[in-house]
Parts: C-alpha cells; sequence; structure tokens
C-alpha cells in the first residue's frame, strides 16, 4: 500500500477523488433531503386539502352516508367520533394504518341514521339540525403510515382534522386524509439510482484527469531527477537541468536547481584554485628553507640563519591566512563584541615597529560589533599593503557615514588601476608577482580583508586616494544602541 501511494502522482489523485467523492455524498444527500421535504410536504397538503374538505360537508350538515369522499386509493379517508368510533369511511378501504383507528368498516351505532326514510321521520327538526353551523380546527396534526386499497399497499401522509358541530346532533369529530408517497418515494428512488450509477463514472473521469494533469506537470520533475542522477554519477557540475517554458513552481525549482549547481560549481572550482595556490605558495618557502637547512648541515658557516628564519615567518603568516579562510570559509560567526575603531588603531600602530613609512592619523572614537581579532587582521592587511606600496605617506581615518563607520587606509604609491579593483580582492592574485614574493606577500591579505568586511556585514572597496595612490574603505554598521 505504501508503494502504491509512494508517487505524488498518487497521491493528489486520490486526494482528489476522495475529496469529490465526500462533496458528492454531501451534495446528494442533501438533494435527497430536499426532495423528499417537498414531495412529503406536497402530500401533507394533499392530505390536508383532502380532510378539510371532508370536515367542510360534514360542518355543512351532511349525513355521513352522503358525504363525498375521495377516491380511496388517491386518499384515504377516515371519520371518527370524540368516542374513537370510525363513523364514516373511503370505497374499498381494506386495511389502514397510521391514524389510530384500525377498523375500515363503520360500527353499527354510529347514531346517526344515514336514509331518505329516517330524514323524512325527523321532519323538520333533524332538517334544523342538520343544517346547524359547526367549527372546523385551523391546526392539523400529520402522520405516516399505509393503506390497502382493492388489494394494493402504499405508504401515506394522513392529516388530522378536528370538526365539531354546535348542534351536538354528530358531536365532535376527526377527519383522517391521506397523501400518498408514491410520488416522493419514485422521485427519491429515481434520484438515488442516478446517483448511484453516474457518482462513480463522475469519480472515474476525475481521479483519470487528476492523474493525466499530474503526469503532464510533474514530468519536467522527472526530466530534473534524471539530470541530477547524471551529474551526481558524472560529478561535471558544468552540466544544467532543463528548464520548461513555464512560469510555475516546477520552473521556479528548475532555476533554483541551475542557479545551486552554478554556485556549487563555483564553489568547487574555487576550492580546487585555492588548493593549487596554496600548495604553490608553500612549496616555495618550503623548498628554500629545506636548501638552507641542508647547505647548513653540509657547511656549517654557509648557513644563512636569517633567511631561514624569514622563510619560518612566512610559512607561519601563510599558514595562519590558510586557516584564516578556512574558518571564513566555514561560515564562523564574528561574535558581537563592541571594538572602537580609534582605539583598535591606536592598538596596531603601537605594535608596528618596522614601519618604513610614518603613518597619520586622523581618528574618531567610532564602536562597531564583531571579532576584535579579525577586525585587527583586516587593519593589518590595509597597513602592510600600504607600506608595501607608499612612497612617503600612509594616512588612517574613522568617520561615520549615516548609519556607517568608515575606517579609511590610504597612500600615496602609485594606486590600483581602475580595471584591476575588483580583482585584487581575489585569492592569490598579485599585481606585481615578483615584487609580491620579493616582500612576502601571497596575494591573502586583501581577500581575507574583504571576506572578514563581508562576515561583519559591511564592505571594501578600493578607490584612488587623494594623494594619487590606493585609498581602501572599510564601511562597518554601527549598532543601532550606539546610532541613538
Amino acid at each position: 500500500m505504501r508503494r502504491l501511494f509512494g508517487s505524488v502522482r498518487a497521491r493528489a489523485t486520490l486526494g482528489a477523488a476522495l475529496v469529490v467523492a465526500l462533496a458528492l455524498v454531501a451534495a446528494g444527500a442533501a438533494v435527497l433531503l430536499s426532495l423528499g421535504d417537498n414531495l412529503t410536504g406536497q402530500a401533507d397538503a394533499r392530505a390536508n386539502s383532502a380532510a378539510r374538505e371532508v370536515a367542510s360537508q360534514l360542518v355543512s350538515g351532511r349525513s355521513y352516508a352522503d358525504l363525498d369522499l375521495p377516491d380511496s386509493e388517491d386518499s384515504p379517508v377516515q371519520v371518527v367520533d370524540e368516542d374513537g368510533r370510525l363513523v364514516a369511511v373511503g370505497e374499498d378501504l381494506e386495511r389502514i394504518s397510521g391514524t389510530g383507528v384500525d377498523a375500515v368498516k363503520p360500527g353499527p351505532a354510529t347514531g346517526q341514521p344515514s336514509g331518505d326514510d329516517d330524514r323524512e321521520e325527523k321532519g323538520e327538526e333533524d332538517s334544523g339540525a342538520d343544517s346547524g353551523a359547526g367549527e372546523i380546527s385551523d391546526d392539523t396534526e400529520y402522520s405516516e403510515g399505509s393503506a390497502t386499497v382493492d388489494g394494493e399497499s402504499a405508504d401515506y401522509r394522513f392529516a388530522a382534522v378536528e370538526v365539531s358541530t354546535e348542534d351536538g346532533s354528530k358531536g365532535d369529530l376527526t377527519v383522517y386524509a391521506g397523501g400518498s408517497l408514491s410520488d416522493e418515494q419514485s422521485a427519491v428512488s429515481t434520484a438515488l439510482t442516478s446517483m448511484l450509477v453516474g457518482f462513480p463514472l463522475l469519480l472515474a473521469v476525475v481521479a483519470g484527469t487528476t492523474w493525466l494533469v499530474t503526469r503532464r506537470a510533474l514530468r519536467p520533475v522527472a526530466a530534473i531527477t534524471e539530470e541530477m542522477s547524471a551529474i551526481t554519477a558524472s560529478e561535471d557540475l558544468a552540466r544544467r537541468v532543463p528548464e520548461p517554458d513555464t512560469h510555475d513552481e516546477i520552473a521556479r525549482l528548475a532555476r533554483t536547481t541551475n542557479e545551486t549547481l552554478t554556485a556549487l560549481q563555483t564553489s568547487v572550482e574555487r576550492q580546487r584554485r585555492f588548493v593549487a595556490d596554496a600548495s604553490h605558495e608553500l612549496r616555495s618557502p618550503i623548498a628554500s628553507l629545506r636548501t638552507q637547512l641542508e647547505v647548513g648541515a653540509a657547511h656549517p658557516e654557509l648557513l644563512d640563519v636569517d633567511g631561514a628564519v624569514e622563510d619560518t615567518v612566512r610559512l607561519q603568516e601563510l599558514a595562519a591566512d590558510l586557516l584564516l579562510l578556512a574558518r571564513l570559509d566555514a561560515g564562523e560567526k564574528p561574535g558581537g563584541a563592541r571594538v572602537d575603531l580609534a582605539a583598535l588603531v591606536r592598538e596596531e600602530l603601537s605594535q608596528r615597529t618596522r614601519d618604513r613609512v610614518d603613518v597619520r592619523m586622523d581618528l574618531k572614537s567610532l564602536e562597531v560589533a564583531g571579532s576584535r581579532g579579525q577586525l585587527a587582521r583586516v587593519l593589518g592587511n590595509l597597513l602592510n599593503n600600504a607600506q608595501r606600496h607608499a612612497r612617503s605617506r600612509v594616512a588612517v581615518t574613522t568617520r561615520t557615514d549615516g548609519a556607517w563607520a568608515v575606517l579609511e587606509v590610504a597612500d600615496d604609491g602609485s594606486g590600483v588601476p581602475e580595471g584591476e579593483r575588483e580583482r585584487i580582492f581575489e585569492r592569490f592574485v598579485r599585481l606585481d608577482d615578483a615584487r609580491s614574493r620579493d616582500d612576502g606577500g601571497a596575494g591573502l591579505g586583501l581577500a581575507i580583508a574583504r571576506d572578514v568586511a563581508v562576515r561583519h556585514g559591511g564592505t571594501l572597496v578600493v578607490r584612488e586616494a587623494p594623494s594619487g595612490g590606493a585609498l581602501f574603505e572599510l564601511r562597518l554598521p554601527i549598532p543601532q544602541s550606539s546610532a541613538e
């Protein structure tokens, strides 16, 4: 069963069929109830009309024998006196139930003469009594039962109407008249049969339509799944899943999948370049250090201790840069500690003793949220870059710009060509490769600085400084409490 309904198409078809089935059952039940109530009301109306017609004859003074009773097959009638005795009944009535009086023949002691001779014997006195006024009750009580007429039984709705005669010749009477339920039963039966035949056909049409529509709608999903399986098997991230020419959720899924594949391909390629470049950068100092150590082992007097120390420091700095990049790529959070940029600049400059160019400061106390160590690394990398390219001056400035804290590091060097201002932030990129290697740069400083800036919700860009060199601008958001 789980495998049978394991697909979206099967579950959608089943769900649609169930919903339609419930709706049809509810609607069918409502129609049958409404139809039955309507037809029952019509039977009640017919029964009430027949009962009041007979009651009108009684109050007009007619004798029981002269009553014009309707055909018993259409409307069986009983007239019962106040003692519960049957005094008049429709012709051909063989059996009746539901009125409370099962008799179908009037009893011998009805107390009402019924012939012309009797009427002549009563003379004027009887005539005056029969012409007396009576009253028909406005209330009608209904019951349900059956009657047999000429050997055929049927169900009826019976109306009971109370009749009182003021002269007392007949006393209080009750007229029972029936309205046939055959029309109601026939109509309900026909409607029910139609529903029993039509509902399964309609459900089959709904299920089939849902199955076909869902199959057509999910066809691109099958193509996406097939292509993703092929990409996984081939490990070729350059491939893309097909995008349907629609504007629905599946088209958005395909576009999002391709965007994910593009991002994954970029990440993998970046990682591969990173590993290759890191291996290349590590190979040079390690080879140089090994050569110096081997020469020193063979000829101690030729050992270049200073060179070995420089190579070791370069290896240490490169390893630290690679470790920081790995943490940034892993999504390390910078934290929410408050850092004063002016104090950070002063502290960083106080620890730099080998700078060849003096640094001028124009500082304003500004607080930002983040990692003090990472922000110090950014400042150090920007100062190292400025010292490497400056001719005679490096300037550090802090200021505010709306909701941003801005730290600027400028030099008076040759600057950065406009076409290279984004490329310099890529990893292992050096515009002057030979000089950077001699100075110990690995092309990671600016890449690390921008990554840290982005992790802190800020930006890092380079422009032309007023002195003609490079101006690096670090923007960091000012915490809301500090801004207030």
